[in-house]
C-alpha cells in the first residue's frame, strides 16, 4: 500500500504524519502539494492536521477548494482511501466528503490536552484495535465539536460510520469525558461506503516510545491489516 500525505500552506502535522506513517510501513511516504492534481499512484492519502490557509473564513472552507481536493473527490468515489487528522476532517466535512461540520468548541477555547478515545465501528481504521480497550490520543483544536442534524445521525448510527467516541481512560463514554462538546461523544466517522475517515485526535503524536504513548501506531497499523489479509 503507497501512502500518501498533503501538505497545505499552514498545515502543521505533515512531517509528524510521515514520520509514524513511515515507521509503521517501513516505506516512504508520499508528499503531494495543494497545487497538485496526480496522487502519484497512492492508495492511501492523509489530509494532516495545522491551519490550512490560516483558517481563514472557516476551517477547511479554503482548503476544499484547492485542486488536489478535486482530485481527491475522483479518488475516493472510485474506493480510494482518504484520512484526515483534525484539519484534515475538517476540510474533508467542509468538501462534503464526510457527514456532519465541526464547530467551535464548547468552552469557545482552543484545547491541546490527551483524551481517551473508544473504537466503535469495524472498518478499515478500526479493524485492528480492541474494541474494549480506551486508547490515549492528544487533541488540539479550537473547532473540534462534531455535529450532525438528527436524520444525519440516524444514518451515523444505522450504517455503522461513527469511527470513535470520547471515553474515560476506563473506556466509559461519558459527558465528563467529553472534551469540547461533540455530539454523542463522536471523536471520528467514516462515510457511508467507509473508505474516507475522520478523526479530530491526533494519532501520530501518540507513536513514538520516547512520548511514552504508541496508543496512535495502533492505529496507523490498523490499516495494515488490509494489505497482510489481501
Amino acid at each position: 500500500m503507497k501512502f500518501g500525505v498533503v501538505v497545505f500552506p499552514g498545515s502543521n502535522c505533515d512531517k509528524d504524519l510521515i514520520w509514524a506513517v513511515e515507521r509503521a510501513t517501513g516505506s516512504p511516504a508520499v508528499e503531494l502539494w495543494h497545487k497538485d492534481t496526480d496522487l502519484k499512484g497512492c492508495d492511501f492519502i492523509f489530509i494532516p492536521g495545522g491551519f490550512s490557509y490560516g483558517d481563514y473564513l472557516r476551517s477547511g472552507a479554503i482548503a476544499k477548494l484547492s485542486p488536489i481536493m478535486g482530485a481527491i473527490k475522483d479518488f475516493t468515489a472510485n474506493g480510494g482511501y482518504v484520512m484526515g487528522i483534525c484539519n484534515g476532517f475538517q476540510i474533508l466535512c467542509e468538501s462534503g466528503l464526510l457527514p456532519g461540520a465541526l464547530l467551535r468548541n464548547n468552552s469557545m477555547r482552543f484545547i491541546c490536552e490527551n483524551v481517551y478515545l473508544k473504537p466503535a465501528n469495524s472498518s478499515l481504521l478500526t479493524q485492528g484495535l480492541n474494541k474494549d480497550e480506551a486508547l490515549k490520543i492528544p487533541i488540539a483544536h479550537g473547532e473540534g465539536r462534531y455535529y450532525i442534524d438528527e436524520e444525519g445521525y440516524k444514518s451515523l448510527v444505522a450504517n455503522d460510520q461513527i469511527l470513535f467516541r470520547y471515553a474515560t481512560a476506563s473506556g466509559e463514554i461519558t459527558e465528563s469525558a467529553n472534551p469540547n462538546g461533540s455530539l454523542d461523544n463522536i471523536a471520528g466517522v467514516c462515510n457511508a461506503g467507509k473508505n474516507v475517515f475522520g478523526m479530530m485526535p491526533h494519532p501520530e503524536r501518540a507513536a513514538d516510545e520516547n512520548l511514552f504513548n504508541m496508543d496512535g501506531m495502533k492505529i496507523i497499523k490498523s490499516i495494515l491489516l488490509a494489505e497482510a489479509q489481501a
